[in-house]
């Protein structure tokens, strides 16, 4: 595995070098969560949700870029071990980046490593606090531990931030994270 990571990190040349500290994007966050909440219907709603994306998505550097992008390529091709590798080295060289956590994290969570997932996605909300994606991502993942009440309340303070998240239809009654019935 360090063979590999030194390969990637070699392989993209300035990668080498320092990341730069991450942007500064919770005001521009901030003004999406409120777009999203005042959002009429779901098209607007999934409109705000896809630029929240296109923030996160934002890497601090051209190389950090191009790392995250094969990364996304290579899941998109259903490699996750090159996905996985990809988005550690994007981890190991900015590691004050949280869609590098984040998108790690889902990696894990596809492979079923859900105690991997939720490192990950712990670290990336603790440096992106309102990362919806995250937050929604760390639900699923608390649901697949077997932790419903966390998940709830995590995906819950997820759809304070968006409403519009096609997740929020596991609280529906009768859903995976829905009210509890009854017993009998």
């Amino acid at each position: 595995m360090k063979h590999l990571l030194v390969t990637l990190l070699l392989s993209t040349p300035a990668l080498a070098e320092t990341c730069p500290p991450s942007s500064d994007i919770t005001t521009e966050l901030n003004a999406l969560i409120e777009d999203a909440n005042a959002a009429q219907d779901e098209r607007s709603g999934r409109a705000v949700s896809d630029k929240m994306w296109m923030v996160w998505l934002r890497a601090p550097d051209a190389s950090a870029q191009e790392v995250l992008d094969r990364g996304m390529r290579q899941r998109g091709n259903f490699d996750f071990v090159g996905a996985y590798e990809s988005f550690d080295a994007l981890v190991a060289y900015c590691p004050d980046y949280a869609e590098g956590y984040n998108q790690r994290a889902f990696i894990s969570f596809l492979r079923e490593d859900f105690a991997a997932a939720l490192i990950d996605l712990e670290r990336a909300l603790d440096l992106s606090p309102d990362h919806v994606g995250a937050q929604s991502g760390r639900a699923l993942t608390l649901m697949n531990l077997g932790r419903r009440a966390e998940a709830r309340t995590q995906l819950e303070a997820a759809l304070e931030n968006n409403p519009w998240l096609s997740e929020r239809h596991l609280l529906a009654d009768g859903a995976p994270l829905g009210p509890e019935g009854e017993e009998l």
